[in-house]
């Protein structure tokens, strides 16, 4: 174990650090991930020494050409770890010494990890945001397109579980799209958020070397400078913004799976999920398992759990940087890693599955046209309350019957309202009922084509901010 003194923090202690606590305060295991941006950060903030004199040109030159060697190493899967490192700082620190010499140990003046582990969360943050905003573009793409291609499939419509009115299948991929579409809007919010740069902030005072932070915020590209060191270091506000804005993503994928898995089951039958998203059972030679969507829905619990998690860490914490911090790197890098993969894989179930256009009519009851029913007298005069009390009493008389609705004669319907006449069979017509709901938002053919337009315009504005 190496002796407090090797340690960035060692000076004053004497002996060793208990080797449980040696294992418990280290985050090397999970913040290694953060070496390229902590090498970034590092190259800004050498220049920003140099410009301020703490560093010589040669000096300068020669931290930037061992900071280049260890981003090699690190590309290269060659970058050793000891066991003394603590963390990826000091790993960094460590190799650059080895390198360069003593000149190494004058890159942290007037920086602290405090103010040096923040600037590199959110640096690793910026990227990741993108690429999770470029996955989710694609799938709301995929659900979006393939409503394009089966915009005349009609299928019931489910409230409650229980089937409710006929709708357009494309109505229920938009659905799902428009929804989405929020995550997307929201992750652009935080994005904002997180582009504010915290380097030159100390430990919690600020920096006293006369550190020139706009030449970071150039060199490092964020948009702006934060207003107070104490609350720089300490702030996880946007770690807390995007772990709920994932655990909202994941909530809606979560719901676009349970009915996706309810459909694909041999009861419902109106889908079904390619074998490259499917699993089988080691007992049952004849299932096929929907393990892609029960994992989507699963994750969305892990997500979920770690804002809780860190939530409830920074409930209590004093002002400033505490330990307990640490916590926040291992939630994004899961949460980053698990809506990746989740949105990639649901891309996937959505643009391999194939409907099944009959089983679809087939499960396309009168009852369902109900409504229809009730809206046909409405044009006759009667009001809704009424109509509705009517179509009750119409369908009460079918099920004693033992018929359904649209078997009803004509002086069956009479016996109920004398406002009911021959045309009254138009009304039993899934297309007619569909066709009927033009209001923006609605499921006829023209209402959804409108809402397929005004997405592929959102699509390309929101590819603009991610």
């Amino acid at each position: 174990m190496a002796a407090e003194g090797d340690k960035l923090w060692g000076g004053r202690f004497v002996g060793s650090t208990d080797p449980i606590l040696e294992i418990l305060n280290s985050s090397i295991a999970i913040d290694q991930r953060l070496a390229d941006v902590d090498i970034q950060a590092s190259v800004a903030y050498a220049k920003a020494l140099e410009k301020a004199s703490i560093l010589t040109k040669p000096e300068l030159e020669k931290i930037l050409s061992g900071l280049e060697k260890i981003s090699e190493e690190v590309s290269k899967g060659v970058f050793v770890l000891n066991k003394s490192d603590e963390d990826i700082h000091t790993a960094i620190e460590r190799r650059l010494k080895e390198l360069i010499g003593d000149a190494a140990g004058k890159l942290h003046t007037g920086r602290s990890r405090n103010d040096q582990v923040v600037t590199d969360l959110k640096l690793f943050m910026k990227s990741s945001i993108s690429v999770v905003s470029t996955h989710l573009l694609q799938l709301i793409k995929t659900l979006v397109e393939r409503a394009a291609i089966e915009i005349d499939v009609i299928l019931p419509g489910y409230t409650h579980l229980q089937k409710a009115q006929p709708i357009r299948w494309s109505q229920f991929l938009l659905s799902h799209a428009v929804a989405l579409t929020r995550d997307s809007e929201r992750l652009g919010e935080i994005k904002k958020r997180v582009n504010i740069l915290p380097l030159g902030s100390g430990a919690l005072a600020g920096n006293p070397l006369d550190i020139d932070r706009e030449l970071l915020r150039s060199e490092l590209d964020f948009a702006s400078i934060t207003l107070n060191s104490m609350d720089a270091i300490s702030d996880r506000d946007y770690v807390v913004e995007f772990l709920f804005v994932a655990t909202l993503l994941m909530t809606h994928l979560s719901r676009l799976a349970e009915d996706l898995i309810i459909y694909s089951t041999s009861e419902f039958g109106l889908v079904t999920l390619s074998d490259a998203f499917t699993t089988g059972s080691s007992l049952m030679p004849q299932k096929k398992n929907p393990d892609s969507l029960e994992l989507i829905r699963g994750k969305a619990g892990r997500v979920l759990g770690r804002l809780v998690s860190i939530i409830t860490v920074l409930k209590a914490l004093p002002s400033t940087y505490n330990k307990d911090l640490q916590e926040d790197k291992e939630a994004v890098f899961d949460v980053v890693d698990t809506v990746t993969a989740v949105l990639q894989v649901a891309t996937g179930v959505i643009s391999t599955l194939q409907i099944s256009k009959e089983n679809m009519e087939k499960a396309l009851t009168p009852e369902m046209l109900a409504t229809d029913l009730a809206l046909y007298l409405v044009r006759k005069g009667m009001p809704f309350r009424q109509a509705h009390t009517a179509v009750g009493k119409a369908v009460h008389l079918a099920e004693t019957k033992g018929i359904t609705i649209n078997n009803l004669t004509l002086e069956d319907l009479k016996s109920i309202s004398p406002l009911f006449a021959s045309d009254v069979s138009q009304v039993f017509n899934v297309i007619n009922s569909v066709e009927q709901y033009t209001a923006l938002g609605g499921t006829a053919k023209s209402s959804v084509t409108t809402q397929i337009e005004q997405l592929r315009e959102l699509l390309k504005k929101l590819k603009e901010q991610a």
